[in-house]
């Protein structure tokens, strides 16, 4: 379920942040390339950094955020298909502005900001390399709506851009790993320096036993309530379409056909006609 240590890519979670926290300069060198603007520095880098402004609202941890003077960034690594990433970008850039305006500030304080996904498919399989979002007004698309909230979500699957070398060797690099000019050389030098010290071998091991622990949890809880609610109201057509979806998921785990059934309630044999 999890990488060895050793196998660790740059394009893996804990490399990425690990690379993009300790090293300020390449942090910044990355997000000029990426967004194709000068920054005057960066502050306080912060791996999985959790804003939850509320007790009970939803909180969001975030893979790399950084600041400088009048600009904030947050930069997620996203390597597995997820519909939600429209949705994330609008709650995640809802959580910075709430982070970075504080009781009795005026709205015009309010730092552009960058929500950047970098992806390992295409999240609108249209082919394009990036996807810039900004709001426009739809009676006249000239008109920019300027509340300084910019995403953009890039596609490694199409890093072939003959009109930008810089972000197509990067993109290039977080789809195979090789580097491809002088940037992504660095990347890889770091990556193979973290990967030289032992302290970071056991800081990745201890994160995995946590994430472990967390997946044994939730697995007991949807096991339970998967039997409450199979007994209490059945599958209809569409949990059962929903149910099918989580045993395939599950299935990639190594579990039990038994532990799946309870989990999903379909019954053994619809788990078994899945395998097939």
């Amino acid at each position: 379920m999890f990488k060895k240590f050793e196998d660790l890519t740059f394009a893996d979670h804990y490399m990425f942040e690990k690379v993009l926290h300790e090293n300020q300069d390449i942090c910044q060198e990355l997000l000029e390339r990426l967004l194709k603007i000068k920054i005057d520095h960066i502050t306080y880098p912060e791996i999985e950094k959790t804003i939850s402004p509320y007790y009970e609202s939803k909180g969001v941890r975030l893979d790399v955020y950084v600041k400088d003077s009048d600009k904030i960034f947050d930069i997620e690594l996203q390597n597995a298909l997820d519909d939600n990433i429209p949705l994330r970008t609008r709650f995640y850039q809802s959580m910075l502005d709430c982070d970075n305006l504080l009781k009795g500030q005026d709205y015009s304080e309010l730092p552009t900001s960058f929500v950047i996904f970098i992806c390992k498919f295409d999240p609108f399989h249209l082919g394009l390399p990036i996807y810039t979002f900004q709001n426009r007004c739809d009676e006249n698309y000239d008109l920019v709506l300027s509340d300084k909230s910019i995403k953009k979500i890039f596609n490694a699957t199409s890093f072939k851009i003959e009109k930008d070398l810089e972000i197509s060797a990067f993109l290039q690099y977080i789809c195979n790993q090789k580097p491809v000019d002088d940037f992504t050389e660095k990347l890889s030098s770091i990556v193979e320096k973290i990967k030289k010290h032992e302290v970071n071998k056991k800081e990745y091991q201890s994160m995995n036993l946590h994430d472990r622990d967390n997946f044994r949890r939730g697995l007991k809880e949807g096991i339970e309530q998967g039997i409450s609610q199979g007994i209490q109201q059945g599958i209809s057509q569409g949990s059962q379409q929903k149910a099918i979806e989580t045993a395939k998921n599950l299935l990639t785990m190594s579990l039990t056909v038994e532990n799946i059934a309870k989990a999903t309630g379909l019954s053994v044999e619809d788990i078994n006609a899945l395998t097939k």
